[in-house]
C-alpha cells in the first residue's frame, strides 16, 4: 500500500504563518486602512473607522496598565456582542494579559467555576443579558462588593479577583463603570504601553476558552497570539477577503467563531466587523445584510436555517453577499443549497474545527465542484495535518474508512489551563490532538465528518452515523430541521430516534416520516421513535447537545431500567 492512499493530508501554502502578536499586527492594519470601517455594532448605534477603533483599543490597553493588569494575569469577559468586548479582546493582547472569555449563558455556579479556575484578577461584565441579571448574580457570589471600595475587592470566593467594571452608566457598590475604568488611562502615557507592548512574543497565551464538557466541569483552553491570529487570517484569506468585504457577525464573541474566525479574520484583512445584535436574532441578521450591504455572513445552521424560514424572509434584497462561512455543527447538505441560491451566497464555505484547535482545521473552497462544497467539510487547512485513526488502537486507516480524526500543527491549543492531566489525554506525545469527531478523508484529500464517537449508535451489532440519517431526512419537503440519537432498547441495545422540527403551518405524524425512510434507507437506520419539537437544546454558540436529547427522551419514553452493557 502506498503512501498516498493512508489518510493523511498535509495542508500547503505560498503564503507563511504570521510570525507576529496581535497588538503588532493591528497597528500595522491600522496604518494601511485608517480610514475603513473597522467596526460597526448596530445595537449600540456605534460605528469605528480603524484609526478610531485604535484610539479605543489604546486607552483600554492604558486603563489595564494603569489599574495594575500584569503579563499573564487574566481578564474576564462575561457578556454579549458589544463593541467593548472587542476594544477588550484586543487591549489584552496588546499588554499581554489572557483574556477569558465566559459564556454569557452561565449562571452563577459556572461563572465562579470559570473565574476560580482561571484565576482572573478582574472582570468586566455586562448589566445584563435576555432574562439574565448578570448584577444580582455577581452580588449574590461576591457579597463584599456591596462595601468594597472600586477596584479593591477581597472576596473570599475568589480570592484573585481585585475588580469588576460594569458595562453600564450607572454605578453599583464595588465596580468601575466603563467611562470610569477607561478614564484611568490618562495616568499612562503611549510610551508606556509600547514598552510593555514590546515585551510581547508570538508563542504566549493570550486567551482562555472554556469548552463545554458533556460531564465534568469545563475545561479552559490556551491559546496563544499565534494560534488565532494566523487562524483567522487562514480562514479569511481562503474566502478572498480584502478590505472591501463587510462581515455580519450574529455568533457570539465568546467563542472561537466570533473572535478569532470573525473578528481576527476581518481585522488581519481591514475588512469590516458588523454586529447586527447583543444576541442571535434572525430578523436583526437580515436587516443588517440589506442595510449594511454586507458581503459575508457567519453562522452555524440553526441561525441560516431560521433566516431562510422567517417569514419576511423575502422582502430583504441579499444580493451583496458573495461568502460566508457554516460551521459550528454538521451542516445540512439541503440547507447549503439554499444559501447559496436564496441568499446569494455563491461563494459560502463550510469550516471545521474545535476550540482546541483555534478552531479551523479543514475548510471548503470556492471553485470546487459542488458535491464537495455541500456534502464535506473541505480539505485541510494551510500549515496544519490531519490523519484518521483506529479510535481504538490508534493505527493509521486507508483512505474512506471511517476513524478518529486528529489534527496537528500551528493551530493546536498550548494546552488546557491548570489541567496537566486532561492535556495530555487529549494531545499525544507527537503533538496530535484527537478531536473524538468521525470522519473520512477522500481519494482527493476531502474530509467528511460522519458523527461524533461518543454518538455513534449501535444497534443490534451494526454502527449507525445519526450524520447521514439527518441528512437522508432533511429531504422531506416539511422538515425544517432534524436530528437523530441513540436511545436504550432491551432488544438491540440502542434504537434509532429522530428529533423533527416541521417548517411552519406545516403538520405530518411519525408514521409520515417512517414511510417516507421506508425502502430507501436500510430498515435499521429507520427512526424507531419520532419527536416533533420547536427546538433543539443547544449552546449559546448553537452546538446542539445530543446528550440533553438523549436524557430526556430516556426520561419520557421510560427507558431508564433497559440494561445497555
Amino acid at each position: 500500500m502506498t503512501t498516498q492512499q493512508w489518510s493523511y493530508v498535509s495542508g500547503t501554502s505560498e503564503r507563511p504563518l504570521i510570525g507576529e502578536t496581535i497588538g503588532d499586527m493591528f497597528d500595522r492594519i491600522v496604518a494601511s486602512y485608517p480610514n475603513n470601517e473597522a467596526l460597526v455594532c448596530r445595537q449600540q448605534g456605534l460605528r469605528y473607522t480603524y484609526a478610531q477603533l485604535h484610539r479605543e483599543v489604546e486607552r483600554c490597553a492604558r486603563a489595564l496598565l494603569a489599574i495594575g493588569v500584569r503579563k499573564g494575569e487574566r481578564v474576564g469577559i462575561w457578556a454579549p456582542n458589544r463593541a467593548e468586548w472587542t476594544i477588550t479582546q484586543f487591549a489584552t493582547a496588546k499588554i499581554g494579559a489572557i483574556l477569558v472569555n465566559i459564556n454569557p449563558a452561565y449562571r452563577v455556579h459556572e461563572l465562579e467555576y470559570a473565574l476560580r479556575q482561571s484565576g482572573c484578577t478582574m472582570l468586566i461584565t455586562a448589566a445584563q443579558f435576555r432574562t439574565s441579571d448578570y448584577t444580582a448574580m455577581l452580588n449574590e457570589l461576591i457579597p463584599e462588593l456591596s462595601a468594597a471600595e472600586s477596584g479593591r475587592l477581597q472576596s473570599e470566593r475568589l480570592p484573585d479577583l481585585r475588580i469588576v467594571v460594569r458595562l453600564a452608566p450607572e454605578p453599583v457598590p464595588g465596580m468601575l463603570t466603563w467611562d470610569t475604568f477607561m478614564a484611568t488611562a490618562e495616568q499612562v502615557s503611549a510610551d508606556e504601553l509600547a514598552a510593555r507592548q514590546a515585551e510581547q512574543q508570538f508563542d504566549d497565551p493570550i486567551n482562555i476558552q472554556y469548552t463545554s464538557g458533556t460531564t465534568g466541569n469545563p475545561k479552559g483552553a490556551t491559546l496563544s497570539h499565534h494560534n488565532i491570529l494566523n487562524n483567522g487570517y487562514f480562514v479569511a484569506e481562503l474566502m478572498n477577503f480584502s478590505d472591501k468585504d463587510r462581515l455580519v457577525i450574529p455568533v457570539p464573541l465568546y467563542h472561537c467563531f466570533g473572535m478569532v474566525m470573525g473578528n481576527l479574520g476581518c481585522v488581519t484583512h481591514g475588512a469590516t466587523m458588523i454586529y447586527p445584535s447583543e444576541g442571535f436574532d434572525p430578523l436583526a441578521v437580515l436587516h443588517a445584510l440589506q442595510e449594511e450591504r454586507a458581503t459575508g455572513l457567519f453562522g452555524v445552521p440553526t441561525m441560516f436555517i431560521a433566516e431562510l424560514d422567517h417569514p419576511e424572509f423575502a422582502r430583504f434584497d441579499l444580493h451583496s453577499l458573495r461568502t460566508g462561512v457554516m460551521a459550528g455543527s454538521p451542516c445540512p447538505v439541503e440547507v447549503m443549497r439554499k444559501v447559496q441560491s436564496l441568499m446569494h451566497m455563491h461563494e459560502v464555505e463550510i469550516c471545521y474545527g474545535m476550540t482546541e484547535t483555534s478552531p479551523v482545521s479543514t475548510q471548503t473552497r470556492i471553485g470546487a465542484p459542488l458535491e464537495k462544497q455541500v456534502g464535506t467539510v473541505g480539505t485541510v487547512h494551510p500549515h496544519v495535518e490531519v490523519k484518521i485513526v483506529d479510535p481504538v488502537s490508534g493505527q493509521l486507516l486507508p483512505r474512506g474508512e471511517a476513524g478518529e480524526l486528529c489534527t496537528r500543527g500551528y493551530s493546536v491549543m498550548l494546552g488546557y489551563w491548570n489541567n496537566e492531566q486532561a492535556t495530555r489525554a487529549a494531545i499525544d506525545p507527537a503533538g496530535w490532538m484527537h478531536t473524538g469527531d468521525l470522519a473520512t478523508i477522500d481519494a482527493e484529500g476531502y474530509v467528511n465528518i460522519v458523527g461524533r464517537i461518543k454518538d455513534m449508535i449501535i444497534r443490534g451489532g451494526e454502527n449507525i452515523y445519526p450524520r447521514e440519517i439527518e441528512e437522508f431526512l432533511y429531504r422531506h419537503p416539511k422538515i425544517s430541521d432534524v436530528q437523530v440519537i441513540g436511545v436504550p432498547d432491551a432488544r438491540y441495545v440502542e434504537e434509532v430516534m429522530a428529533w423533527v422540527k416541521l417548517r411552519p403551518g406545516e403538520t405530518a405524524d411519525a408514521e409520515e416520516i417512517r414511510a417516507f425512510c421506508k425502502g430507501q434507507i436500510a430498515h435499521y437506520k429507520v427512526p424507531r421513535y419520532i419527536k416533533f419539537v420547536d427546538s433543539f437544546p443547544m449552546t449559546v454558540t448553537g452546538k446542539i447537545q445530543k446528550f440533553l436529547m438523549r436524557q430526556q427522551s430516556i426520561e419520557e419514553l421510560q427507558l431508564t431500567s433497559v440494561q445497555t452493557a
